[in-house]
């Protein structure tokens, strides 16, 4: 007989990454705000626009999808770079360890770039959200201040609770702010 596969809790799965160390555990990972986005849905809109430019001097004389190809290969084009932000935006992640602060940083398909710091070296973190854009999306730019200088997180979903977050993990792993062990 087969046995029944157990469905666990997305909150009792253990995340793995590349690089992680056989003690270390993930405590909590965050990424970027989907807004950084927003780049590739303005190619995708003048894509549309710029290919319904000769619709305006070259009327379709009869219904058929030949006038409209000029907006959907404009489309198809912004859709690509959207792909490209989407994929920067996915892999781009933030990894909270019981034992490090780990960045990856992905921009398109071929760079990458990643930065960990252990937690015992960061002073604070502390977060800003400045202007209209920011306040009425939620997102945000949170710096973690370090021994080896700053490490800035630009457009963070919700940073406040993602600051209170970090926060209370060093707490409870007996780190104070200043970066030296209870």
């Amino acid at each position: 007989m087969a046995k029944k596969k157990e469905k666990v809790p997305k909150s009792q799965k253990t995340i793995m990454f590349d690089g992680q160390h056989d003690d270390e555990e993930v405590i909590y990972v965050f990424r970027r705000h989907p807004v950084v986005m927003r780049k590739g849905l303005l190619a995708i809109l003048v894509g549309i626009l710029i290919g319904l430019i000769p619709l305006t001097f070259w009327p379709p004389l009869e219904v058929t999808l030949v006038p409209f190809l000029p907006m959907i290969i404009g489309a198809a084009l912004g859709s690509c770079f959207l792909f490209y932000q989407w994929i920067g935006w996915f892999y781009s992640i933030f990894i909270v360890t019981d034992q490090r602060f780990i960045q990856i940083y992905q921009e398109g398909l071929f760079k990458r770039a990643v930065s960990d710091i252990s937690l015992e070296k960061i002073l604070s973190v502390n977060f800003s959200i400045a202007g209209i854009e920011e306040t009425a999306l939620g997102f945000g730019t949170i710096v973690i201040q370090t021994f080896v200088g700053d490490m800035v997180l630009k457009k963070i979903h919700h940073p406040a609770k993602v600051q209170e977050r970090i926060i209370k993990i060093m707490k409870d792993l007996g780190i104070e702010n200043n970066g030296t062990p209870l």
